[in-house]
């Protein structure tokens, strides 16, 4: 995957719940740079148009984006191809449920339909990392990202696989189950939120929750250590199996990586010890940049 080798100017999306961030990217020689960010907080489970309009006033601040392409990294269940999400059964964006975001998007935004491309989130988190960011050079990378809930792609030579013997159904990994729950039950915001208040009586972020944890403070370690060691014996066996040789984590909860990267590669080595000692774990450094990096390389290649 190569960039254009003359400049080459695009805008990308990246949709979350309550929040979008719009950005203008240039590409050139293999190099990108955002030039410019806009960014809006949305009710999530506002009427449809009021979260179009609020998507299109952040796009709007970028300046002239008249008969621009854009490229939008969008959460599931959503069909890229039409542009058009169901919704189902994630607390969010229930009235834009079947609507063409295509349609809508390019009306508002000033441009033809076909220049409106979208791409799940994960994939263009993972894009931008292995491009830019934690997974440059290397064939084979996962990238996760942990906070409301666990995304994931994995990247064979940059492209995401969704669809291969070696890689979760649909590469996802929030789906995996762990001691028969669902993973995002153990590993999640609310999931270590909930398990440190079952220890503590008490309810607080899990960056709180990361702080007490590196003061000391046992009930902080053990929810951290149990959340990420569960992640890790989830994950682990299809990190083997993809032969994966870097796993890059980004979202809101890998800021506390040093705490959080023991115990996720002792949960690894419960499918393959030798695997875990040898398959690099990287916190992400791009961050939130990553997904607006790698929906405008996407979108370039396209």
């Amino acid at each position: 995957m190569t960039t254009e080798s003359t400049a080459d100017l695009v805008h990308v999306i990246d949709i979350g719940g309550s929040h979008i961030t719009a950005a203008a990217v240039e590409l050139a020689n293999g190099m990108a740079t955002i030039t410019q960010t806009s960014g809006r907080d949305i009710d999530p489970h506002g009427p449809a148009e009021e979260i179009l309009a609020g998507w299109a006033d952040a796009c709007r601040e970028l300046g002239d984006i008249e008969n621009t392409r854009w490229g939008i990294a969008m959460p599931d269940p959503f069909d890229f191809e039409r542009g058009i999400g169901t919704f189902v059964n994630v607390a969010k964006f229930e009235h834009l449920a079947n609507v063409d975001l295509r349609h809508e998007l390019a009306q508002r935004l000033g441009t033809a339909p076909e220049r409106v491309r979208f791409l799940h989130d994960a994939a263009a988190y993972g894009i931008g990392e292995w491009m830019f960011g934690e997974a440059r050079g290397h064939n084979r990378a996962v990238c996760i990202t942990l906070g409301t809930g666990v995304g994931s792609t994995f990247l064979d030579r940059g492209e995401p696989i969704a669809h291969r013997a070696d890689v979760p159904t649909n590469g996802t990994v929030h789906l995996l189950q762990i001691d028969g729950a669902p993973l995002e039950d153990a590993v999640s915001t609310r999931a270590i939120i909930a398990a440190y208040e079952r220890r503590t009586a008490t309810s607080v972020e899990v960056k709180t929750i990361a702080e007490r944890a590196r003061a000391g403070e046992p009930d902080a370690r053990v929810v951290l250590d149990g959340a990420m060691h569960a992640l890790g014996a989830a994950l682990g066996p299809w990190l083997a199996e993809f032969e994966a040789s870097v796993l890059v984590a980004g979202g809101s909860i890998s800021r506390s990586w040093d705490l959080l990267e023991q115990p996720f590669r002792a949960g690894i080595a419960e499918a393959d010890p030798e695997f875990a000692v040898a398959i690099e774990l990287r916190p992400s450094k791009l961050l939130d940049e990553a997904p607006l990096l790698g929906a405008a390389t996407w979108l370039t290649r396209e």
